[in-house]
Formats: structure tokens, C-alpha cells, sequence
């Protein structure tokens, strides 16, 4: 992806330095963090819900870690900036959210957060939160790595945010108290399968406005999109694939969606609630 020396979005906020706290559990928490994430866990209850697996630690960056992260957030930076100019085109008076990138936890208007769950968008303020250290875990962890599987992250965080515009999210939300468990994880499912096909519609457009990919960059997206299936992560967090607890849909559906997206740029195409694969 092509993404150096280009404009970034001046609608980043970086608490990196902001001593929001220490990483809960260290790795080990985070690896846990992210399927429990993924898989449709609460951030303000993921503290809870990793509690007792391991005391808290603060780990000092060196300069070149401290490098290291700076340019992934001169990246984020750049990624979001291209999110605003498609989201600006295909949406009337869009109101654009902000990104917070933050170090270890973080507050927000959908309660605290530790680093553990990855990243994640909160309807509450419009904003995504991004602790930088998930795309390492994305890499070495997951096997999807690349800068492209990065871009994807976090468009699909910003789907979350045209789904808060249009209302689709609250709908989803609000059918919580009327239907069952499994009925609601159903619901669950198209919500982020949506959000998938809205990060291939953004790579779409972005890719006509600025032909910025490179050969193996929408594979490395497909890639992410596999690795964090809900059937694949149920299978390396508990030996098993138990589909009534699916949230974000199984591998091959996110890659599905992401392709369609990114096949036909049209936002129209995308009622996962009507057709799901």
C-alpha cells in the first residue's frame, strides 16, 4: 500500500503519552483480549473478564519501538484521512469520526478499556480506539500481517461508524431485549459482516481516487478477514467451533463480504440482513 508522504487526518487524538495505565496481563491478556473482542465481548467489561490472569506491567518502549510506532500511527493517520475522502463522497454531510490511539487503556464514553480488546469504536463519542500493539498481535499471532491488513482493521472500525450514522447499529442494538441469545448473535453477525463490506466498498473508492495499492494488497485484507473468522478464533481459544456464539461471522463469510464490497464499490449491495453467505 501506498500510503508514505501522503496527507494524514487531522482528526486524530494521541493519548499515547497520556499514562492511560498499564497493559492488563501483558500479551498474554491481549491475545485473550482480542478473540474475547472479536467474538463480541463488551470493552468496558473486558478488565473484568481477564482479571486474574496476571498481575499489570508496564513496559518502557525502546527508541527504536517508540519509531516503530510512531510510523504505524502516521499510518493510521493516513488511512483515516482516506476513509474521510470516500466517506465524504458517498455520504452527504458526513460526520466524520475521530481516532484515538492510546497505550495500554484508555476512558471513553463507552466506559474503560484496556488495550487487551483490540481495536474498537464507541457510538457514545464517534470515535475509534486504536492501541497500536494489536497489529503486532495481528501479525505474529494471527498470520496477517501487512500494511493493507492494518488499512482493513481499521476501515471496518469506521463501518461501525456509518452503521452509528444511519442507524443501523441502534436498530441491531435495540432488538437486544426482544430476541435470544442466539437470535441476537445472528443479528450480530450481519452487523459486522456489514462493516466488512463497508471497508471493501472504502477500498474501492479509495483505490479510483488514489490508486494507491500495491500487488497482494486486498489479499492481505481477505488474509486478516480469515484469521479473525469467529469459527477460527473459537477453534484456537477452545478447541471447538460453537456457531450459536458467533458475532462477527466465520472466515469465509468475512471474506465474502470484504470482496463484495471491494467487487462492486456499491454501498446499495451490502444488506447482509437480507443475504448472508
Amino acid at each position: 500500500m501506498q500510503w508514505r508522504g501522503r496527507k494524514s487526518s487531522g482528526n486524530v487524538e494521541d493519548r499515547r503519552g497520556l499514562g492511560g495505565g498499564a497493559a492488563v496481563g501483558g500479551v498474554g491478556a491481549i491475545v485473550v483480549g482480542i478473540i474475547y473482542f472479536l467474538m463480541g465481548g463488551d470493552p468496558s467489561k473486558l478488565n473484568e473478564a481477564i482479571q486474574g490472569g496476571g498481575g499489570s506491567e508496564q513496559q518502557e518502549m525502546s527508541a527504536a519501538e517508540k519509531a516503530a510506532d510512531d510510523t504505524l500511527a502516521e499510518f493510521a493517520g493516513v488511512v483515516l484521512q482516506d476513509s474521510e475522502d470516500v466517506w465524504n463522497k458517498l455520504i452527504n454531510n458526513y460526520q466524520q469520526p475521530k481516532m484515538v490511539l492510546f497505550r495500554g487503556s484508555v476512558q471513553t464514553a463507552c466506559g474503560g478499556a484496556s488495550a487487551a480488546v483490540g481495536p474498537f469504536y464507541c457510538p457514545g463519542d464517534s470515535k475509534v480506539y486504536l492501541d497500536l500493539s494489536f497489529f503486532k498481535e495481528l501479525k505474529d499471532r494471527f498470520g496477517a500481517g501487512g500494511d493493507f491488513a492494518m488499512a482493513y482493521v481499521i476501515a471496518h472500525e469506521v463501518g461501525h461508524h456509518i452503521q452509528n450514522l444511519t442507524g443501523t447499529s441502534d436498530k441491531v442494538h435495540n432488538l437486544r431485549s426482544q430476541l435470544s441469545e442466539k437470535d441476537y448473535n445472528k443479528m450480530s453477525v450481519r452487523l459486522e459482516l456489514q462493516a466488512d463490506f463497508l471497508a471493501g466498498v472504502w477500498a474501492n473508492h479509495a483505490q479510483e481516487m488514489k490508486h494507491f495499492l500495491d500487488p497482494g494488497d486486498i489479499e492481505e485484507a481477505l488474509n486478516a478477514a480469515n484469521a479473525i473468522g469467529d469459527d477460527k478464533l473459537q477453534k484456537q481459544a477452545q478447541g471447538q467451533v460453537v456457531p450459536d456464539a458467533f458475532t462477527h461471522g466465520t472466515s469465509a463469510q468475512r471474506m465474502y463480504w470484504f470482496k463484495r464490497g471491494f467487487t462492486t464499490g456499491d454501498i446499495n449491495q451490502g444488506n447482509t440482513f437480507e443475504e448472508i453467505q
